[in-house]
């Protein structure tokens, strides 16, 4: 799937719910669905800075991944101590999760606007999700230049 076509889901999945305390709902059970990190991550230099709640990102750039793309790709783990935030990173890492560095640069995450996203989170939390997606960019840039 392109990273559009799973954006695509993702707004398909959250257009069904008309009240906002429905939509957090789903992002906290997102979150909850979500693998844990292991403990051997939840370290400093895994910790993005700019977030209010404590978030850690991996990256690992590997061979073809969960898409079967040719070539390498990018696959995150993150995991959050507060709820949303945690539904929130999940979203992030089900777009931009197995593809290529440059699908993640040139990606334009369209679906943070289309669901409301940033028009109901708090000052606070809207700056975290742009670390999140600033990190995960950084991720990117940083092993296109390794290949």
């Amino acid at each position: 799937m392109t990273i559009n076509e799973i954006q695509d889901e993702i707004i398909e999945e959250f257009s069904g719910f008309d009240d906002w305390m429905d939509k957090y709902q789903l992002l906290i059970d997102l979150g909850n669905e979500q693998e844990p990190l292991e403990e051997k991550y939840k370290t400093e230099q895994n910790l993005i800075d700019g977030c209010q709640s404590r978030v850690w990102l991996v990256a690992d750039l590997v061979e073809g991944g969960k898409w079967n793309v040719e070539g390498k790709v990018i696959h995150f783990k993150a995991e959050s101590d507060a709820l949303i935030v945690k539904g929130i990173v999940s979203l992030l890492i089900r777009v931009l999760s197995d593809h290529t560095p440059q699908e993640i640069l040139d990606a334009d995450l369209y679906f943070i606007e289309e669901i409301g996203l940033k028009e109901h989170l708090s000052p606070t939390r809207s700056n975290g999700l742009l670390a999140m997606v600033k990190q995960m960019r950084v991720y990117a840039l940083a092993f296109s230049t390794k290949q």
